[in-house]
């Protein structure tokens, strides 16, 4: 039995993924600003490590995993470890729009992934919405003076496709475990290992450890880290549980709408009608992304999920 109550769950926590992920970039570039990046990783996973721990412990959630896979637990060496090194280290040389642009390319790399990988229904009409709510976050996020050297582009870009392969494996295993919420934290403590150890490298060829030096500096990189992973990924494998890999991915396209809002906010920038425009056209085709999935199987997105669904 299908449950539309399970299918807007699905679609809220995937739209504060997508909340998380953008907010959290513009709080991660603010970071920046104090610290270089591989000093900012660790500091993030810690934020991020801590918060999740304390909810593992808060809700009464087993620590040991009950997977039948352990796979799970290592993507957190793949994303967020890798994946998001290399996109703060694109981050540091190229502009936050470009690296939001380059991002948008994921849910067509997901796509192609989920089609080949884990055989999910592709229509002609869902590669024709994709293309206009990537055409959409173009328009949002298109900025004439951003810039940014070749070798962070390349970072950026090896960031998403890490993101991309971390999504179609998730989404293979995610079914298995009983806690999305010990998963998460599992996830993110190999990540902070793994962030802990390339900081120590780094240091030992001579690289320099700078801390914040404002509360400004401290408060957007611990804000970020919890937005950036515990949130936004807590959210997502919750999301990716039920919803196909590809619709999960298309709920990317609203990063870049969170990402400008933020913008906004915390920078007094402006939209112009174009942008108004591209934001319109991004939140159409990514609810006409999920209704033509559903019609496409001929059911519902999702299924009623258990208790254990975000725990």
């Amino acid at each position: 039995m299908f449950s539309i109550t399970g299918q807007r769950k699905t679609a809220l926590v995937l739209v504060l993924a997508a909340a998380s992920w953008g907010l959290g970039t513009v709080l991660s570039k603010y970071a920046l600003d104090e610290v270089p990046p591989l000093t900012l990783l660790p500091l993030q996973l810690a934020a991020s490590v801590l918060v999740l721990t304390i909810l593992v412990y808060r809700n009464g959630v087993p620590t040991e995993d009950g997977s039948p896979s352990p796979i799970l637990g290592h993507l957190g060496i793949l994303n967020p470890g890798l994946a998001y090194t290399f996109t703060l280290l694109g981050l540091a040389s190229i502009s936050a729009s470009f690296v939001v642009l380059i991002g948008a390319i994921e849910p067509v790399m997901i796509l192609v992934l989920a089609a080949v990988f884990l055989r999910e229904r592709v229509t002609p009409t869902m590669v024709a919405l994709s293309g206009c709510a990537l055409g959409g976050t173009l328009v949002v996020v298109y900025d004439p003076t951003s810039s940014g050297h070749a070798i962070g582009i390349i970072f950026a870009i090896t960031g998403v496709a890490c993101c991309a392969v971390y999504t179609i494996i998730a989404r293979r295993w995610i079914g298995t475990a009983d806690s999305t919420l010990r998963v998460v934290a599992i996830q993110q403590a190999y990540a902070f290992a793994f962030a802990i150890v390339l900081f120590g490298v780094v240091g030992l060829i001579g690289g320099e450890a700078v801390l914040p030096s404002s509360l400004l500096g401290w408060g957007s990189a611990v804000a970020s880290g919890v937005l950036y992973y515990a949130a936004a990924y807590w959210f997502y494998l919750a999301g990716l549980r039920t919803a196909p890999a590809f619709i999960a991915a298309a709920s990317f396209y609203l990063i870049p709408v969170f990402g400008v809002a933020g913008s906004f906010i915390f920078l007094g920038e402006r939209f112009d009608l174009v942008q108004w425009l591209g934001v319109i056209v991004v939140v159409g085709a990514v609810i006409a992304l999920a209704r033509a999935q559903a019609k496409a199987t001929g059911q519902e997105l999702v299924e009623t999920v258990p208790r254990s669904w975000v725990a």
